[in-house]
């Protein structure tokens, strides 16, 4: 019996409940080793992983990096060490009455104080997913240099870039040439300021060549950005200049055009300092000619415009459009930011004759000063004395070098637009009768009929859609009517009001393929 000695529990000094059985939660606190083992390891796993984003101040909303290191506060706000100074003065110099030494303290001048719950504060105050920062990865001691995101050995060359172009926006081969170009030579020059920092060069700076985009409405500046930010894999923003104003008036900063590329690039600074930045309307920025007020959306933009086209760290809100105590900042730099700025410039043409028709005199050598009325080209021979009287600053033209003009759409032009690209007009209302199992044509004569139309109207290619929707409103409403119904032909008679369109129906081996 003596080996059993070891099994057996003294109950004298075993806690027990009235009944007599003992407390099971005597040993409630003593844990084997395996159980030790599985706590260790859930705590482990609960760790939080180490955090990609930076803290934000949650009094001036700027990041970590600018202000250095945060002073955590209960309820999980985050104050820089300027905000908590401030705050610190404020409250020292609030007067309590009585003498600099504060023996004889008026109650009845203490200020009325306060208490809030920092628990409900910080519920309704954290920044969203959209306005927080992600942290730049330190380098390390001897790390060699990350390989960027945009690499330039990956990018399309030129012919490349204009031959994609080509699948989608028709004639305006100039303007394609140019665009391929400096987009090419932009990012040529981001790997060479890389190399200049890397100490890999022969210390020759690239600067940057920002585009402005002259042309008509309706010529394709718009469409020719928008079809580059699909086919590069680069951040691009499109932004309107309509909007813009100084700062301090209603209207969105000029930094909000860099704060929506710093969202395209989600948040990440070092891929938006690479991006593109598309300004249309540009046009509208120009002076007022006769204002008796401040221009506050006119030259005031295009001279607070300067830094941003020229490159310089700016402060920049994230994730929204205006700067304001709720959203954080930011600093951007926009050195190697390309800049494409694109207007109509209405009334430029004008400007552009009244210039070339100043040798227009009598003798010799006079011309005539109707010889520029019918060149519809006139845009070709614009000079930078033009978009001066036309109202923008000569500061602002210096900063974008390359002056690229687009040709009004001839009715040949337009024709192919309606049929030859990839997304076409044409195609697509294809592609909606084909949902119906009906098969959509169109005779070149009604193509040739819809171009002149369009052309009177003098809106571009957007008057095409505007005349299709007009032609197919009938047709789409009476079709679904009647299944029977296998081809539509547009005619020239139904374009120009003078009939309707031709109507083939099915077969009856048409049918009997269909119901197998």
């Amino acid at each position: 019996m003596a080996e059993n000695n070891d099994n057996i529990i003294d109950t004298e000094f075993m806690e027990v409940n009235p009944d007599g059985t003992p407390v099971d939660g005597t040993n409630a606190n003593v844990l084997s080793e395996t159980d030790a083992a599985d706590k260790s390891a859930e705590d482990k796993s609960d760790e939080k992983k180490p955090d990609e984003y930076e803290k934000v101040c949650y009094i001036c909303r700027r990041p970590e990096s600018v202000t250095g290191k945060m002073i955590d506060i209960p309820g999980g706000l985050s104050v820089c060490p300027d905000c908590m100074q401030k705050t610190f003065d404020s409250m020292s110099r609030i007067p309590f009455g009585g003498d600099n030494s504060g023996a004889n303290i008026d109650l009845g001048n203490l200020p009325q104080f306060s208490f809030m719950n920092l628990q409900d504060l910080m519920s309704g105050m954290m920044p969203p997913e959209s306005q927080r920062l992600k942290k730049k990865k330190p380098k390390a001691e001897g790390e060699k240099a990350v390989k960027p995101e945009i690499d330039i050995d990956h990018m399309l060359p030129p012919h490349a870039i204009k031959a994609k172009l080509d699948e989608y926006v028709i004639g305006q081969e100039h303007a394609k040439k140019v665009i391929s170009v400096a987009v090419y030579n932009h990012y040529k020059q981001v790997k060479a300021n890389e190399n200049l920092l890397n100490d890999n060069s022969d210390g020759v700076e690239i600067e940057k060549s920002n585009v402005l985009m002259i042309g008509p409405t309706g010529s394709g500046k718009t469409y020719l950005v928008k079809t580059l930010a699909k086919l590069l894999d680069v951040p691009l923003a499109i932004t309107d200049a309509t909007s813009l104003t100084e700062a301090g008036y209603i209207g969105d900063d000029i930094e909000s055009v860099v704060s929506k590329l710093l969202a395209a690039a989600g948040n990440d600074v070092e891929k938006a300092e690479k991006g593109i930045i598309f300004i249309d309307e540009i046009d509208k920025l120009a002076k007022k000619r006769n204002a008796n007020q401040r221009d506050v959306s006119g030259e005031a933009v295009q001279q607070g415009m300067l830094k941003l086209l020229e490159g310089s760290e700016i402060e920049v809100p994230v994730g929204a459009s205006s700067k304001n105590a709720m959203v954080p900042m930011t600093m951007v730099d926009t050195t190697n930011i390309l800049f494409i700025c694109g207007g109509a410039f209405p009334d430029l043409e004008d400007i552009i004759k009244e210039r070339l028709n100043k040798s227009s005199a009598m003798g010799f050598v006079s011309e005539l000063k109707d010889k520029y009325d019918d060149d519809e080209n006139i845009l070709d021979k614009v000079s930078v004395e033009d978009l001066r009287k036309f109202g923008m600053i000569p500061e602002f033209l210096g900063r974008l070098p390359v002056i690229c003009t687009l040709q009004p759409l001839s009715t040949e032009m337009m024709v192919k637009i309606l049929k030859e690209p990839k997304n076409a007009i044409i195609k697509q209302y294809q592609k909606l009768f084909r949902y119906d199992e009906v098969d959509l044509q169109f005779e070149d004569d009604a193509l040739t009929a819809i171009a002149e139309e369009a052309k009177k109207k003098e809106l571009g290619a957007r008057a095409l859609r505007s005349i299709l929707e007009d032609l197919m409103l009938d047709i789409m409403y009476e079709i679904p009517k009647d299944d029977n119904i296998g081809t539509v032909i547009v005619t020239k008679d139904y374009v120009e009001h003078k009939g309707g369109p031709r109507v083939l129906m099915r077969t009856d081996e048409r049918k009997i393929i269909t119901a197998g």
